[in-house]
């Protein structure tokens, strides 16, 4: 079957063929450039642990098992920026919010408390966050609050090997260490989501993904 590009070649006299040869070449090549710096350049997306069998294809559970897991958690629906009933204070969650939280810490709870250290930033949004999801107040570290230089850093130096680490934090604090992980593009946590991230033996950080928390139940049901 001839193509377009046959027929014009044959159409043109030899020099003009050879010349017509090179242009479509030229061609070929440099849309075989730009679809390889598109492959490299397009933005990273995060896994959805919530979505098909992907908590297990990322291995969450056997790096829970082993103590490797770093969970960071935003905090639940902030009662100053929604018009539901507050829990409390304005500087606090809402009663929404609360709810949530607590589906969240009962997912927790089903993948195993007992090797796990919980933190929380000092706000009084993440404090009674943490408080919903395990019903009792969690040691605060200030660096989950104030987070936008060296998220990695801190995330490092307070994770105990064989123990998995449930922080709850700030959207920005999550964005921070995803921008570090080469997730810079990620979309703005939601509240009440979790990131989860791995650092084994070799202190190499990997994203697992994230998961809403209205995807825990069922995705936990999953488990194998």
């Amino acid at each position: 079957m001839k193509t377009t590009a046959d027929v014009a070649k044959r159409s043109l006299p030899a020099h003009d063929a050879h010349r017509f040869k090179k242009i479509v070449v030229g061609v070929v090549l440099v849309c075989s450039v730009v679809l390889a710096m598109g492959f490299v350049w397009w933005p990273k997306s995060l896994t959805d642990l919530g979505k098909h069998e992907n908590m297990i294809t990322a291995g969450v559970y056997d790096h829970w098992q082993a103590g490797d897991v770093v969970a960071l958690v935003r905090h639940a629906e902030r009662c100053d920026r929604s018009t539901h009933t507050c829990l409390g204070s304005a500087d606090g969650i809402t009663q929404v919010g609360s709810d949530t939280a607590v589906i969240v810490g009962k997912a927790f709870n089903r993948l195993g408390m007992s090797n796990t250290d919980v933190m929380s930033s000092p706000l009084h949004r993440t404090a009674q966050t943490s408080f919903a999801m395990f019903g009792k107040a969690s040691p605060d570290e200030a660096w989950l609050s104030s987070c936008e230089h060296e998220m990695l850093d801190s995330v490092l130096s307070h994770k105990v090997a064989h123990r998995n680490m449930v922080l709850v934090t700030h959207s920005g604090c999550m964005s921070a260490l995803e921008k570090e992980l080469g997730f810079a593009h990620a979309k703005t946590s939601e509240y009440s989501s979790t990131l989860l991230v791995s650092i084994g033996a070799d202190r190499q950080p990997k994203v697992l993904g994230f998961i809403n928390y209205q995807d825990w139940a069922s995705t936990l049901d999953k488990k194998p």
